[in-house]
Parts: structure tokens; sequence; C-alpha cells
């Protein structure tokens, strides 16, 4: 119907550009058409009807006017064609697994089969392809999806290279738009416009998810010490089950370490729930973290996720100083104890000049007190500061303090007492930004008085504060605690430090009582009393609570602290996409970035796989080292990354990590549409719906890639013109009848 009115397909005009084929001036046009108004202007002044009617008829004689002038000019198209058999037309059949979901395939396979290749191979030589991990070149179109992987990125820049060697003039992309390999950058992008081949995408399957349940992700700590608590937040979505209950599960292997049933948020919608387990013994452990299968699911493939938890075998070491005999330091010091995965080392002052060591690993150890040199104070990853006051440490002290924090990226904890914090000085010492709080700017802050502690809205949700598993029931135990015998009003906290627990004083009075935030590459808390020891005194002795804080509070303050070469990757499970980025952050041996290191990566993986990567410097960024390595074997790997510095060795460090296949396709399995329609829209293409492909083959011969020739197609003698026209005339015609202007 538009080609009989236009003269040509819609596509023609979508493509061509508006030309005036007569040759004769545009500003000729220009000066005719007022010309025109003006005559419309003087004859309507003589008429003696009301304005808004006179303008309304002289409107329409201009147009008309007007119109029939513009059609003097000769109004055409110029639109690129391609040359017939001259060119290529490529079309790429995505045979992912996700494909098969619906029967997309076969639908795919029956509108090819159905005509549309038919009508293209009248017009161009047509390549088949199979579209997988990679482009595959096939004699006839797909009849099953059993690609486990989608990578478009790789698929289409494959494609747009034939025209290297052919004279491709266009691609037809039929797909869901799934994509495993984390969709199309700018970058990829930027590689298709340059080719200048326009990307016709057909779009299958629905765009909503229905009668489903889908973890959409799970996010967990990629490290973790021995049998430390950790947490798995678990994003769900789902359609058709609103409102049911569901049972997600935490797995290693057949042993389930944790599971929590929750209900499922409204179609559509997504629901975050943190699931706390055990990390166990050392090892990489890969975990399942699934909910369970619902009567009636469609797809239960996508269910379940595999995260990859290194669980590393070392200790870390803590240094704590005491500036008098304290319950406070017996306590920490038997929690310590009693978590066989933390060394800790303690210093008393037992006079001014005498002090008392424990748990030292030689008899050299802290032989001369606090430590004033890098090389032995970066030695431990956490140190707790008891009662004692800021005079204590000299200047050299104090600056390494903070060079602890900042450059070694280790972890600060002050202890409230009658010489710490404000009463000790600490408010006028030279490490006041370190402190996640600004202390009171007065002595006297430290009270002898009771008190009771309370967590917040973030310490209920911190694992850090976690005595009992259950959020609900940890808060009630924390309120549940006997009372702490001393408190310190610590101050007011900084912007961006969190407020764990508050204070309680007999008087109603509130204060913050555990305190952290982040400094530099470390960390830095404040916990204002030296009386938690009450926690296990004035309670049965089997009651742990008090060990459990502690442990958790002190895995927290060293557990983080990496050495002078710390390796990462962009996440530690790697779904149907085999390149891998590695990254290490190097340190020499005063913990400055490391630029002129060597650094080099060993990677050990299944079947024999090994091999050796040099990480080369990352520009713009001192201590940085990165590289790419491709994993095509499933299964887990180890990769021990080592530096080195002249002839020192920096250190070393070991991450792991997980290859899957034909994982990624059971997720997201709706049409991605944005994505195609992105893809054509970018590249001069159209996306079309199944229905719609009819035409496909006549909107592909106008393009200019590869073999095409200018055409000039007129546009003035169409129908629709002379329709207008008379439309035009008939208005005025009636309207004067209407108004007895005739």
């Amino acid at each position: 119907m538009f080609q009989f009115f236009f003269n040509y397909p819609l596509a023609v005009y979508r493509k061509g550009t508006l030309v005036l084929a007569s040759g004769w001036p545009v500003w000729v046009l220009g000066v005719l058409a007022l010309a025109a108004a003006a005559l419309v202007a003087w004859l309507m002044m003589g008429k003696s009807f009301p304005r808004p009617r006179m303008l309304a008829l002289g409107a329409l004689q201009w147009a008309a006017l007007a119109l029939m002038l513009a059609l003097l000019w000769q109004p055409a198209l110029s639109v690129a064609t391609l040359k017939p058999q001259q060119n290529v037309v490529a079309v790429v059949v995505d045979a992912s697994s996700s494909m098969a979901l619906e029967n997309r395939i076969g639908e795919a396979k029956a509108l090819l089969d159905g005509g549309l290749l038919s009508r293209l191979r009248a017009k161009f030589p047509v390549r088949l392809y199979q579209g997988g991990r990679t482009l595959a070149r096939v004699d006839q179109v797909p009849a099953k999806a059993d690609q486990p992987v989608t990578q478009l990125r790789e698929i289409l820049t494959a494609a747009t290279a034939e025209s290297a060697t052919l004279p491709v003039g266009a691609i037809l992309l039929l797909s869901d738009g799934a994509d495993n390999a984390g969709g199309l950058d700018s970058d990829t992008m930027e590689t298709l416009r340059r080719a200048r081949i326009p990307i016709h995408t057909v779009g299958f399957g629905t765009d909503t998810i229905s009668n489903d349940v889908e973890i959409s992700d799970a996010l967990l700590p990629a490290r973790a010490l021995p049998d430390a608590r950790l947490s798995a937040t678990v994003t769900l979505r789902q359609a058709g089950f609103a409102g049911k209950p569901a049972r997600i599960t935490v797995k290693d292997g057949d042993k389930t370490l944790a599971s929590r049933t929750v209900k499922l948020p409204d179609d559509g919608q997504s629901l975050r729930e943190v699931v706390e387990f055990q990390a166990g013994p050392a090892g990489a452990r890969p975990l399942r973290i699934a909910v369970e299968p619902l009567d009636g699911e469609a797809n239960a493939a996508n269910n379940a996720l595999t995260r990859l938890v290194h669980v590393e075998d070392r200790k870390p070491r803590i240094l704590y100083i005491e500036g008098e005999p304290r319950w406070e330091l017996k306590f920490i010091r038997r929690a310590a104890e009693l978590d066989k995965n933390l060394e800790l080392a303690s210093i008393l002052r037992t006079t001014e000049n005498k002090f008392y060591r424990q748990g030292i690993g030689d008899p050299k150890e802290l032989e001369h007190g606090f430590p004033d040199s890098i090389e032995e104070l970066f030695r431990y990853q956490g140190i707790i500061i008891g009662n004692v006051e800021a005079s204590y440490f000299d200047v050299r002290q104090q600056a390494l303090l903070k060079e602890f924090v900042d450059r070694r990226g280790g972890g600060v904890l002050f202890l409230g007492g009658r010489a710490a914090l404000s009463d000790g000085g600490w408010n006028s010492a030279g490490l006041t930004d370190m402190l996640p709080l600004v202390l009171p700017d007065r002595k006297g802050a430290f009270h002898r008085d009771p008190a009771t502690v309370e967590l917040t809205a973030g310490g209920r949700d911190s694992l850090l504060a976690r005595i009992e598993s259950d959020p609900q029931k940890n808060a009630a135990r924390w309120l549940s605690l006997p009372y702490l015998a001393d408190y310190q009003e610590a101050g007011t906290p900084k912007p961006g430090a969190l407020v764990l627990a508050e204070l309680k004083s007999g008087a109603g009075k509130r204060s913050p009582f555990l305190v952290t935030h982040n400094y530099g590459r470390g960390r830095v808390a404040v916990l204002a009393s030296g009386g938690t020891w009450r926690w296990q005194m004035a309670q049965d002795h089997r009651d742990m609570s008090h060990e459990i804080f502690w442990q958790q509070l002190l895995r927290w303050l060293a557990g983080e602290t990496g050495g002078r070469v710390s390796a990462a990757s962009s996440r530690t499970v790697f779904e149907d996409d085999p390149r891998i980025p590695l990254r290490a952050e190097v340190r020499d041996m005063n913990y400055l970035p490391a630029s002129d290191a060597v650094v080099t990566a060993r990677v050990m993986g299944p079947e024999g796989v090994a091999d050796e990567v040099t990480l080369r410097p990352v520009d713009n960024s001192p201590g940085s080292y990165a590289a790419e390595w491709k994993a095509d074997k499933p299964g887990s790997y180890l990769v021990e990354t080592t530096a080195r510095q002249g002839g020192t060795d920096l250190g070393r460090d070991v991450l792991t990590f997980r290859r899957e296949d034909g994982v990624a396709e059971n997720f997201r399995t709706e049409q991605n549409r944005d994505l195609l329609e992105r893809i054509s829209a970018q590249t001069g293409g159209r996306y079309w719906r199944p229905s719609q492909a009819s035409a496909l083959a006549a909107e592909i011969e106008y393009s200019d890639a590869g073999i095409s020739i200018k055409e000039t197609r007129a546009i003035w003698n169409a129908p629709a013109a002379f329709l207008l026209l008379a439309a035009l005339k008939a208005a005025e015609w009636l309207l004067r009848r209407k108004w007895g202007a005739v």
C-alpha cells in the first residue's frame, strides 16, 4: 500500500536523500513561495468575512500553490542500491542452546526456509553461517541449537571481516540476543561501524520470562581465612510465583553449608537475600548457590550459580600494645588463642620503662618495645592500641602507624581507656585524620560507669557484629549481653565511617561504641571501652559471645592485609568466556609502588595445563601490572604470581578461578531486544520481528556497502503528491461552502 501511494518501498525513503532533479536554484523556489504568500494575502485582504476564517482559507490556498511550485522543481530521492548478484549477504543463525527454548531455532529455520532465503538468493549470493563461540560456515540452516556459548562480539567481528576479501552488502543476524561475553563494548561497536556494513537483526523469543525463578547474581568474597564466617548476597528474580516460598542453599559438594527460606517478590521484581555460612578449611572451594526448583517451573537450569572462594592457609599476625595491666588484654588473648588461624603478639607496659612480651616468635621480637622501623612493624597485619597515651609513641612511630594503614594496607584498632583516645591526647596527635571519629576536644571522656551496647542498622547487617547467625536473634543477643563496667565518649563519626554499635549509659545518653572506616589501603576502628571482658566473666563459662566477637574483629582487622604482591582477577568464575584478565599490585621493600618489577604468573589448570604469563605495567597506575590469558579448558585453575625487583624477590601471591561452559545460556533467557536494536541502529541496519521479515530482502537492496550504484528516484509524480493537492483544494472548497464564502 505504501509503495502504491509513494512509488517506492519505505526503505527507499528511509535510506535515500532528498534532491531536486530540475537543477533550478532552490532560492528561486523560496522567492516564488514568498511571492505566492504575498499574492494570497493581497487577494484575501478585500474579503469581508472574519479574520480567522480568512487566515484558514489563505493558508490552504498558499499551501496548494507552494506544493505545485515544489513539484515543478521535481523532488526526487538519491539512494544507493546494491548491484544484483554482485554483493554477498551473510546470513548468521544463532545456534546456541538458548535458541532451543520455545523452539526459537525452529522458528528461525522456518522463516529462512519458508521463502526468505529464496528471496535473498534471487538478488544476492548468500553465505550461510552458524554462530556460537565462533562463526562457522554451513550448507543449510541449522536445525539444532546445541552450541554451548553465544559470543556475538566474535561472531559479528568475524562476519564483517569477510568484507576484506568479498563485497559484503549486508549481514543478517537471527538471534535471541543472548550474549555470554558481556555484550558488545564500545570498541567492538566502533569496529562494526567502521566496516560500513549494515547489520539487520531478527529477534526471537519473548521479551519477558514466565513461570521461572532465576538467580541473577551471587556475591561472595574471593578470599577468606579458614573457618571464617562469610556471607553470600544472592539476587533472585521471578515471574509466576509471587508470594510463594523458596529455599536458598549454599553447598560445598554434597555438604549443605547454609540454607534460608524466603518469600518471592512480585512478578518481574528482584529480591536480594544474604545467606551466611562458614568458609571451612583451607583450599579452593567451588560453592553452589541455588534455589530449589518449584513445581511448574519452566527452566530449572538457571536456579544455581557456582562461585569460588579461595580459603587461604595463612595466619595473620597482630600486635597488641597495652599501657597497663587490664582484664581486657587477658580475655582478648584467650579469644585469639582459641582461633588457630590467628597469631597475637602483645606488649604490656609494666612500669615506665619496662614491658612484658607474650606470643613472640623469637627472643628478638619486640625486644626494644613498640617497633620504630618499617621492617619490624610491617611484618604484622594488624595492630591494637589499648590504654596507651599518644605521647608514648615518638614522632617516627606515629608516622609509621599512619603508613602502616595507608601504605601497608594494615588494620589498626583503638580501644577505650583512662589514657586512651581523647584522654590520652590522641585528639591532638598527628594521626587524627586516620581515625574514624572526630575525638572530643577535652579530657574526662572516660567513665567508670555501667553502659549497655545496642547494634545500629549497619551493625545488624554486618558480619563483624554477628554473634548469632539469625539477624533478629543476633540483635536480641547484643541487648542481653552484660553491661560494660566502663565506656568512653568517642566523639562524632566522620562522613563515610560506619557505626556498628552504640553505647547507652545509665542516664540514657548514647554514643558510638564500635566505629570503622577505610583509610588509604587499610582499615581503622575504634572500640570505645576497655570492659568487654565482662561479656565472658558475667556469663556462663560455656557462652562464647565474647570469643566469637573478638575473633571476628581480629580477622576483620588483619585478614584483608596483603603482602607486597597482591594478585587479582575481575571475578572468580568465568562462564563461557575463555579470556582471563590477570592483574597484580606490586610494592617494593618499603611498600611503595614498584613500577620497575618483573612480574610473572604461572598458571596451572585441568588436564595438565601449565603456562607462564608476563604481566606488563599498566599506564598511569604505578605498581599495577596486567595481562590477559586464555583458558580454553573448563575446570579450576591456580595462578601463582611472583615479582622481582633487580635481584630482590618481592614476594608471591596465589589466586584461583574456575572456567565453565554451557552455563550462561540458561540465564536471562528472554530476548535481549535492546542489544539487537542497538547493533542494527549503530550499523545502519534495522531490527525486525519474524512476522515483519518478509520485507527484509527489499530493505537489504538499498545500501552503499559492497558494490553499489547511486540512483535518483523521482517522487514528484507520486500519487500521494496529487492526492495531497486535491485534499488541500477540497478542504478549501468545503470550508467556503460551510462559511458561505463560495
